[in-house]
């Protein structure tokens, strides 16, 4: 595979504020003066380079933001949103209209899965939902109105793997445009070099890293950028899901520690996730070796940023998993809670919470048990410390 480092894409950028500032300068306005007029109007057209025209079509601070995440996935460009759901739902609506079709991964967060199954039809745009890792189900699926293949680098929340690179030979057999969520595995997987056309994040988990802002991007070619942007047509545009300017560079900033933080979490979740094998308890992590696509992961992965900090623990029944991490949670091993991405490990019964959406009888189908608890684990200094409390908590709670 292609050498590819997102970390030194990111630190080679280099800012200087307004005045002389290490950050760049705030663009704290919602509007922008012209020189001329003919120069107003020639931005509308969208004939205009470095012209700023009004804070919903683009800013400088969210442009940093932008540059900075098409470095970090190796695509042309890419823009900002104001959440997750903002950058899915507009590439979904930019790449398809009434009539049109959408193959996509039956494993995905739960808000995502509501907005096809259950919003999506009203414009008469349907989505079949298949498992992503039989690469001949994908195919079966795909009719001739296709024109998305949708799915999670490493699924919500049961960890699956997509195999993009035989993914996107598909897609582009069918000539469908393979669009992937790569929230829980920055860094460590770069969809675009295995052959994705639109990379999506929610900048809300790991690459912000604290908890405190709510965004997303789409990371993916000029003309599709431009396209989304589009004051006509656009939906980043018309449907206004815009990154507030004083997010993007609090985001900005913590994107720059997101290589160190990726590797610890990576090593805390491996250790926790390697004993709590050993302990006997029914666990899903790619690092472990008993993972479907273990190999898989590892053969796609850049860089040494670890399988992420991600882990499926399943204890069977939702009134275990409650207790758990009710107990946890009292102990100070972390908090429940959703999202994920927090210096602090989280948990949640995904059954119940962000996997809700999705009717129990397709849960049951795609192997999600009612005690499944996903963890975001997260950077521990003594990891050895937070096992040996966890271990406690699932030995009072009768788990071990």
């Amino acid at each position: 595979m292609e050498k590819f480092d997102a970390a030194n894409n990111i630190q080679d950028l280099q800012y200087f504020g307004e005045f002389g500032g290490v950050n760049p300068s705030i663009s704290d306005s919602s509007t922008y003066t012209f020189l001329s007029a003919k120069t107003m109007g020639d931005t509308f057209e969208g004939n205009t380079e470095g012209c700023y025209l009004y804070s919903r079509h683009s800013s400088p601070s969210n442009l940093y933001l932008s540059e900075a995440l098409a470095k970090m996935e190796g695509t042309e460009n890419a823009n900002v949103t104001s959440s997750g759901m903002g950058a899915i739902t507009s590439v979904l609506l930019q790449l398809c209209k009434s009539g049109d079709h959408i193959v996509s991964s039956r494993t995905i967060y739960g808000g995502t899965y509501a907005f096809m199954k259950n919003f999506l039809p009203g414009f008469k745009i349907e989505t079949s939902f298949v498992d992503i890792t039989d690469l001949e189900k994908v195919e079966n699926a795909i009719t001739e109105h296709t024109k998305v293949l949708y799915c999670e680098t490493v699924s919500n929340p049961l960890l699956e793997i997509a195999d993009l690179a035989a993914l996107s030979k598909i897609a582009k057999k069918h000539n469908l445009q393979l669009v992937v969520d790569n929230t829980f595995s920055p860094l460590s997987i770069s969809p675009k070099l295995l052959g994705a056309d639109v990379t999506i994040h929610s900048l809300t988990k790991f690459i912000n890293g604290s908890s405190d802002a709510i965004g997303g991007v789409i990371c993916g070619t000029t003309d599709l950028i431009n396209g989304l942007k589009d004051v006509n047509s656009g939906a980043c545009m018309l449907l206004g899901p815009t990154m507030d300017s004083l997010r993007a560079a609090s985001i900005l900033k913590n994107l720059r520690t997101l290589h160190l933080r990726m590797k610890k979490h990576s090593e805390n979740a491996l250790y926790l996730a390697e004993h709590w094998e050993k302990d006997g308890l029914k666990v899903k992590y790619p690092g472990l070796k008993n993972h479907p696509q273990h190999a898989l992961f590892t053969n796609m992965m850049q860089g040494e940023y670890g399988y992420g900090g991600l882990i499926a623990l399943d204890v069977k029944t939702v009134e275990k998993a409650n207790e758990l991490m009710e107990m946890m949670q009292h102990e100070n091993l972390g908090y429940l809670a959703v999202s994920l991405g927090f210096y602090k490990t989280l948990f949640s019964a995904s059954g119940t919470s962000t996997s809700s959406e999705i009717p129990e009888a397709e849960q049951k189908e795609m192997g999600l048990s009612p005690g499944l608890i996903r963890f975001s684990i997260g950077l521990d200094h003594d990891i050895e410390r937070t096992y040996e409390k966890m271990k406690a908590c699932m030995q009072k709670t009768g788990i071990l």
